[in-house]
């Protein structure tokens, strides 16, 4: 249930919170999304018009929820950081009832005062994330959105949150031009950091992998547009490549929050394959990182990415990718660093009502394809090595920390402050 709902009950409405959240549970995700952004755009505060922008700076998002939004504000602040700029942070999981994560001590607090101020939420989201903020911390500064969205066209839902923001980042190209179709606004290209990460070792010992096996790694969110990231089609793919072959394994690894009809199909996809192993709940980040750099191949199939950081992580790692060469994760894979997979634009169609995409379309992974990929990479060590020094050269060249910073200095208008002594 929104949480924006629940401080409500609490003000006064005569219900209590646990009556609401039920009631909130039967009405259909998009129309839970379009009450909850209505009633958001009637009381949240607006930007100051002659904010000026500029230093110091801060950034708002969802710090301790398990998602790719969340995971990209923890990124910036990350870099931002560490390249000296001693960043201001505002939580805004538990505004959005999501806090899944531990929050660092570390982080500095936001208070009043002026500057700039990044918030990583998307459009339908901004009125609740700077009603949640209050008016005090957004006077006087530049607000700009970091959107990121995974179609051509925006959404009608998507058009109220321009008046919320000065001007709006996105992740990649993909997401910049259905963005900047729409609006009048600046909306520029700033693709997230990825600072080296931690890895735990043998992280095939600690989750059971087998040794001797080659390894196929998948990972997605099951109530995160599960169709979108179309891990049916890896699933697939990967059976049409090595049948039940023991020295073979699919890796799944996935949240799982209750979306039942897509853990249904997931679970009947791989009904009966002895050499594909699902890997449930969340894992701390070293781990994570661990079991991409314990697999040998990482597959994406997705219908459509604003960014993809999955693969840009694995590219990361120096893994081999094997993605639909389709959308915003062009930016950093091409065929030289990439085994990249043809594809068909077919009409949208989301059973779970994520995407309000009339007339739009998303891509239609060739399963053959990436099952001849499969096989190739599997049965060429050298070809896996090559790929994937190339993805670590491009990947940690295009997304260095230090670029982000860069990027961020010149579109704020100041510049890169020395390296921090620590």
């Amino acid at each position: 249930m929104s949480a924006l709902l629940e401080s409500f009950a609490r003000v006064g409405a005569p219900a209590r919170p646990s009556v609401l959240r039920r009631l909130w549970r039967y009405l259909p995700q998009q129309t839970r999304v379009q009450l909850q952004c209505h009633l958001a755009r009637l009381i949240a505060p607006t930007p100051d018009r002659a904010a000026r922008g500029g230093f110091p700076l801060a950034i708002a998002g969802l710090l301790s929820t398990a998602s790719g939004i969340g995971e990209g504000a923890r990124l910036a602040y990350a870099a931002l950081d560490a390249s000296g700029y001693k960043p201001a942070a505002f939580d805004l999981s538990g505004a959005f009832g999501q806090t899944e994560l531990a929050t660092p001590s570390y982080r500095r607090a936001l208070s009043a005062g002026g500057g700039s101020l990044i918030v990583h939420h998307n459009a339908p989201f901004m009125p609740q994330a700077l009603w949640a903020l209050g008016r005090a911390r957004i006077r006087g500064r530049r607000i700009i959105g970091y959107w990121a969205w995974e179609l051509p066209q925006l959404p009608p839902i998507w058009l109220a949150g321009f008046r919320f923001v000065h001007e709006i980042w996105v992740p990649s190209r993909f997401t910049r031009d259905a963005v900047a179709a729409a609006t009048n606004l600046p909306v520029h290209v700033v693709p997230h950091p990825l600072p080296k990460m931690p890895v735990t070792p043998n992280m095939r010992g600690k989750l059971g992998l087998p040794q001797n096996a080659l390894v196929v790694l998948n990972v997605f969110h099951l109530s995160s547009a599960f169709s979108r990231k179309n891990p049916l089609a890896a699933v697939a793919a990967f059976r049409r490549a090595f049948g039940d072959a023991p020295n073979r394994v699919l890796a799944i690894k996935l949240i799982d929050n209750g979306a039942q009809r897509a853990r249904q199909e997931l679970d009947a996809a791989i009904a009966g394959a002895s050499n594909i192993r699902v890997i449930e709940g969340m894992l701390p980040e070293a781990d994570m990182t661990g079991l991409m750099q314990a697999a040998d191949i990482v597959i994406s199939l997705h219908r459509s990415e604003g960014f993809g950081l999955v693969p840009a992580q694995a590219m990361a790692l120096g893994k081999p990718v094997i993605a639909t060469g389709w959308s915003g994760n062009l930016d950093f894979m091409n065929e030289r660093n990439s085994a990249l997979v043809s594809y068909s634009l077919v009409p949208v169609c989301d059973p779970d009502g994520a995407f309000d995409a009339a007339d739009q379309r998303w891509a239609d992974a060739d399963v053959e394809h990436a099952a001849d990929w499969l096989r190739r990479l599997a049965s060429e060590a050298e070809l896996r090595a090559q790929l994937g020094a190339a993805a670590a050269a491009d990947v940690n060249s295009l997304l260095a920390p230090e670029r982000f910073a860069s990027t961020v200095a010149d579109r704020l208008g100041g510049t890169v402050p020395p390296a921090p002594t620590r």
